[in-house]
């Protein structure tokens, strides 16, 4: 019986894989791939991303944010959230996290987890500076992941909160709000993933599919982490 001959999937299908070698580090195809979805807009937000984290009594709970800042140099991830929402509850005792990206269009998944750590102050005023003004003022009316009675009440809280900071909404109507100053609460901010381990994954003809996996170790300093080298190898699907 004639055997096919090697690599008989990716020359008759055309399949992408990873570069072989593969890099030293993953994050420089990580942000091709992150760029390319952003230009290719085939879904409303390409940065988003599945962030689970671990509660005290080991129960893990999954939910989409968005990546809004990659450190490539450092291996770090930025997202933004309120610090005390049950994500940021579970970190605060369990700081570690699993994130995943998945393109579906193209067939591309990214898998990070790492040591997480809050982001600086100056990091956080600059993002929550640039929202929309309805974002900013609901950050600050909302207890995010509390109870609340109803849609009505939580409108309610989220107009006299605008009371509260005296925000003159009349601009909204002679243009978009951005004179709109709202400062940004305590309790809302940004946390830096600093990856310990990354898998990229593509899709392959028949789920013969590309995989690879980066680990390094994390070396805690003052203001974080300093990553050490990366170790890599490919993946059976």
């Amino acid at each position: 019986m004639t055997q096919p001959a090697a690599g008989f999937f990716d020359e008759t299908y055309d399949a992408e894989h990873l570069p072989d070698p593969l890099p030293s580090s993953p994050f420089p195809k990580f942000i091709e791939w992150f760029e390319e979805a952003r230009e290719a807009k085939q879904v409303p937000n390409p940065n988003a991303m599945c962030l689970s984290t671990v509660s005290a009594d080991g129960q893990a709970s999954s939910r989409m944010v968005l990546c809004k800042e990659i450190f490539a140099d450092d291996g770090v991830v930025v997202f933004y959230t309120n610090y005390d929402s049950r994500k940021a509850n579970e970190l605060a005792g369990n700081p570690r996290c699993a994130l995943l990206f998945h393109w579906d269009h193209p067939g591309r998944q990214v898998r990070i987890e790492g040591r997480v750590t809050k982001a600086p102050s100056a990091l956080s005023d600059a993002y929550f500076a640039s929202r929309r003004w309805e974002s900013r003022l609901g950050a600050h009316a909302s207890e995010q992941s509390k109870p609340i009675g109803s849609r009505a009440e939580l409108l309610e809280k989220v107009m006299m909160k605008a009371v509260e900071l005296d925000l003159d909404l009349s601009k909204v109507l002679d243009g978009d709000g951005r004179d709109i100053e709202i400062p940004r609460p305590a309790n809302w901010g940004g946390y830096m993933v600093h990856a310990t381990g990354v898998e990229l994954w593509c899709d392959g003809v028949g789920r013969v599919h590309e995989r690879a996996r980066w680990d390094r170790e994390l070396t805690e300093t003052t203001d974080g982490f300093e990553g050490g080298p990366w170790r890599v190898s490919r993946l059976q699907p």
